[in-house]
């Protein structure tokens, strides 16, 4: 099993290290080959995302990627700043499918900004599609206008677009993960739009809606994006499998991110045809904490898991890790972004030795503590 190590930037380097080191106490053979990524690369290579690194990506069966991106950055060209990798290793990896859990777990339920009956076994389910939408269609740029409210005045322009092959396969995804997260029968879609007002998304609703006939187990029903992000801070745990387009998916689970007690608690996987993933956690490179060792490496080491169970084929080692994770939180121990009075702070190196303890004090019976 080749596994691709991108550590990238910012809180990257500190918190990949971590998850790495999970992987290590693991019985399993592991190949890891390590590359640069993001503004890293640039400074090394003057591209975010060289040909060396997305050749390692391509022949890996899965890529462990942190964080890219830096403020001092800003000012270059799009094409060569570090998001642009990201994108990149999307695009050539043919990663449409983008797994984002929300898990509230029973000892964080005082860290989440809702009350606690709200979101207390909270366990919820963002698909977001990730090849289309707003975010790789064509054409865009900018140009002069000739029309609108002020034509002959500069304007910028992105175009929203889906196919329907690209609406269906993400379908598919979500009516069978709800199925699996049921048991095997059962379960509920929700799928979110905007079809009030964009004719893409009234195309997206037609097609989920021709898709879930092959899904009758499954219940299914659609809202308006608006109104999905209203409900998430109102009643998240309505909802089960939540699908949707780039963009909204893009900030919804940000949103849901919080209801977990801190987006450093969200991991995330995003996958192609042949199961082959990016690993990452669902926040940023964080620069204004970077090299202080404060960040929370627990979505990092549970994208590490989620690795495991649907690239490497590995469910039990993921079973494992995510146990050992739960048995640190209990023991209370707490990253400074999750830490609350009567647990212990700790920071990003503690927290991973921490997780490397309780994985390898199971074989003994031995339990961690505080």
């Amino acid at each position: 099993m080749k596994i691709a190590i991108l550590p990238g930037d910012g809180i990257g380097t500190e918190i990949v290290a971590e998850a790495v080191k999970v992987l290590k106490v693991l019985d399993l053979s592991f190949e890891m080959e390590e590359a640069k990524v993001g503004g890293a690369a640039y400074e090394a290579h003057g591209h975010p995302l060289p040909e060396s690194t997305l050749k390692l990506a391509q022949a890996a069966d899965a890529v462990l990627f942190g964080a890219v991106g830096d403020w001092k950055y800003d000012t270059l060209d799009r094409p060569l700043r570090p998001e642009q990798a990201i994108l990149g290793l999307r695009k050539h990896l043919g990663l449409f499918a983008n797994f984002r859990p929300a898990i509230c777990y029973e000892q964080l339920v005082g860290a989440s900004s809702l009350k606690p009956e709200l979101i207390a076994g909270l366990d919820i389910l963002i698909i977001r599609e990730l090849t289309g939408d707003i975010y790789f269609g064509q054409p865009r740029g900018r140009r002069t206008a000739v029309d609108g409210h002020f034509p002959g005045a500069e304007e910028a322009f992105d175009t929203m677009r889906y196919s329907r092959p690209e609406i269906e396969r993400i379908a598919h995804v979500a009516f069978q993960a709800a199925r699996k997260r049921a048991g095997g029968k059962g379960g509920k879609v929700t799928s979110v739009d905007k079809a009030n007002v964009l004719e893409t998304f009234q195309f997206w609703k037609d097609v989920v809606t021709a898709v879930h006939a092959e899904y009758p187990d499954v219940a299914l029903d659609h809202m308006y994006v608006d109104n999905a992000a209203m409900q998430l801070v109102k009643a998240p745990k309505n909802f089960d499998v939540i699908v949707t387009g780039n963009m909204f998916g893009d900030i919804l689970s940000d949103e849901a991110s919080m209801l977990t007690g801190s987006i450093g608690m969200l991991p995330s996987a995003s996958l192609n045809a042949k199961n082959q993933g990016l690993y990452e956690p669902s926040h940023g490179s964080a620069p204004d904490i970077a090299g202080k060792g404060v960040a929370n490496p627990l979505a990092t080491i549970l994208s590490a898991a989620m690795m495991l169970r649907f690239s490497l084929q590995q469910p039990e080692a993921a079973d494992r890790i995510e146990s050992a994770v739960k048995s640190v939180l209990a023991s209370g121990y707490r990253t400074p972004d999750i830490w609350s009075e009567g647990t212990q702070k700790v920071g990003a190196r503690e927290m991973g030795d921490a997780v490397v303890t309780a994985l390898t004090s199971t074989k003994t019976g031995k339990t961690i503590k505080s």
